[in-house]
């Protein structure tokens, strides 16, 4: 079905408090609009005013047909308890509900006493359900499903479509997400974070799948790479100075139009602010002339001479209307607002003192989990290295990790960690932050030589501010306990520094500012991140590719 969604004057935000307002956005069939902004912008909160999940402030949403099928995806991947990855997948397209209706529909159909006054035929009502899930693709997804996720390669057992969903790993739940993406059959495709957890052949399924699509997808995501590669216009919410923009183009357009339009908007506000401040400087400077003369008359007229004291009296009045002239100039002045500054995070990594040349081991390790095993593998860390770590989601990589740090003994061969070792670690799973404690209260538990002044501080400087330290940590957003993470980076000394891909749940400009931090970092760097951007720009030493439980040195 070709379908287009219209959203006028759109306000939305949640509480009391208004993200953004004023919105208007065509999405035509073919286009692929990228919303891009900081974390907190309203990005999200678009996306699920876009599918009907929330009502806005203010504005309209209309879709055209009505009964085009709108799909949203959002960004965590639910993981209900006892869940298949079959009804995990039927929930996700929407084939759940659409089956749920049809079953309701056709028993109302059947039932001989229907109820009085609803004013629905249960005949037309069955015609519409049927329609539905058929749109969905209800009607061959147990076909369709076990071919899409062997094409994905989840090794899942004999049966991967009853495997339960809260036994998968990260990567494992990333490949189911999309396959329900590639299941689905929306007319329009709402993704939140699409990218997150995915490797590369992930991504390029992803991108061939978004490029692919004849109807129109809005797309939140802070994948440089892949925006560059799919998006066809850009929705800018800047937080910052309150306004939203839609650029046309792509993202490399969106970049280079939005840089000149600032550098217009700063120029623009400079050449007016140094012309109000020249007349006002000249404004003041006639002020003090007028008040000049008539003391130097009242003081060297006698009072008998009239006429100079009207000469004096005149000169005074002139002066008086040079400055009642200037004044008007400054009135009429059209007031150009000064724009205001971003909210940067601006962070380095702690550094501690130097750990023993040899920071790690594996002589011959091999490591089992079920019917996996990583190995056997003979590595070396030294310190100071930048080793880039890539492959395959379940190839091994965070088993890799977790032997190299020490968690994990290998059932063959050996492990070791070097002396004065002192570890900063972003993980998948962001795990350092969880549970019930308040964040401040967490995060003074990991930093205990931190005063509770110096731990408010600190976190507010990475945008956690008085709202945020008081909530619970899992009540937090996924970007805004990665940005703690990264707080904890600052505030302990590190010599071994271990990201597992960093830069989920981060906007552009922290992961632009992580990438900086890296480069000033001088100790020991393990870098796992299919973020290709990243990985172009953080410079290593060695590249690792894991596949298959094997590490091969690139």
């Amino acid at each position: 079905m070709t379908a287009s969604l219209v959203a006028r004057n759109l306000a939305g935000g949640y509480g009391h408090r208004t993200l953004f307002d004023g919105l208007d956005l065509t999405v035509a069939p073919g286009d692929v609009i990228g919303v891009v902004g900081a974390n907190g912008a309203g990005k999200s909160t678009l996306l699920r005013l876009l599918a009907g999940i929330d009502q806005p402030q203010a504005g309209t949403i209309t879709v055209s047909p009505s009964d085009a099928f709108v799909g949203w995806l959002p960004q965590e991947h639910e993981r209900v308890e006892g869940e298949t990855v079959a009804a995990y997948i039927a929930r996700r397209t929407g084939c759940a509900a659409a089956t749920r209706d049809m079953d309701a529909a056709a028993a109302a159909l059947a039932d001989p006493t229907p109820p009085a006054g609803t004013g629905v035929d249960p005949a037309d009502a069955y015609s519409t359900a049927l329609d539905r899930w058929l749109a969905s693709g209800a009607a061959d997804l147990d076909e369709r499903l076990p071919v899409v996720l062997a094409d994905l390669g989840l090794d899942l057992g004999d049966a991967p479509e009853d495997a339960l969903m809260t036994a998968l790993s990260g990567g494992q739940a990333a490949r189911v997400g999309l396959a329900a993406l590639l299941l689905s059959r929306f007319d329009i495709v709402l993704l939140d974070e699409p990218t997150n957890d995915l490797d590369l052949d992930g991504l390029e399924r992803l991108e061939a799948f978004v490029r692919g699509l004849r109807g129109g997808v809005v797309l939140v995501s802070h994948d440089r790479e892949f925006l560059a590669r799919c998006v066809t216009r850009v929705l800018e919410l800047d937080i910052a100075q309150g306004t939203n923009q839609v650029f046309g183009g792509g993202y490399e357009a969106y970049l280079e139009e939005r840089a000149t339009l600032r550098r217009h908007q700063r120029e623009k506000y400079d050449e007016f602010a140094d012309k109000k401040a020249d007349l006002v400087a000249r404004a003041r400077t006639q002020r003090e002339w007028s008040s000049q003369g008539v003391r130097n008359a009242m003081r060297k007229a006698p009072d008998n001479d009239k006429i100079r004291r009207k000469a004096a009296s005149e000169s005074s009045e002139k002066q008086a209307q040079k400055v009642r002239q200037m004044e008007s100039r400054i009135a009429r002045l059209d007031e150009v607002e000064e724009p205001r500054k971003e909210w940067q995070l601006q962070f380095t990594i702690g550094s501690a003192p130097r750990s023993s040349s040899v920071v790690s081991t594996l002589s011959g390790a091999v490591i089992r989990q079920g019917s996996f095993t990583l190995g056997p593998v003979s590595l070396q860390v030294n310190a100071g290295e930048r080793i880039g770590i890539t492959g395959p989601n379940g190839a091994g990589k965070t088993t890799l990790l977790r032997a190299l740090l020490g968690r994990r003994q290998p059932d063959e061969g050996t492990a070791s960690l070097g002396a004065s070792v002192q570890i900063g670690e972003i993980d998948q799973a962001r795990s350092l932050l969880t549970g019930s404690q308040a964040l401040a209260d967490a995060f003074e538990a990991l930093v205990p030589e931190m005063a509770s002044g110096e731990v408010r501080t600190l976190l507010a400087k990475f945008g956690l501010k008085a709202d945020h330290v008081s909530r619970p940590v899992d009540e937090l957003s996924p970007g805004e306990r990665t940005r703690a993470g990264l707080a904890l980076l600052q505030a302990r000394g590190v010599n071994l520094l271990v990201l597992d891909e960093p830069t989920n749940h981060l906007d552009l400009p922290a992961i632009e500012q992580l990438e900086d931090a890296l480069e000033s970092y001088e100790g020991t760097l393990l870098l796992v991140t299919h973020d290709r951007r990243m990985l172009d720009t953080v410079e290593t030493d060695r590249r690792w590719r894991v596949e298959a439980g094997q590490v091969t040195e690139l």
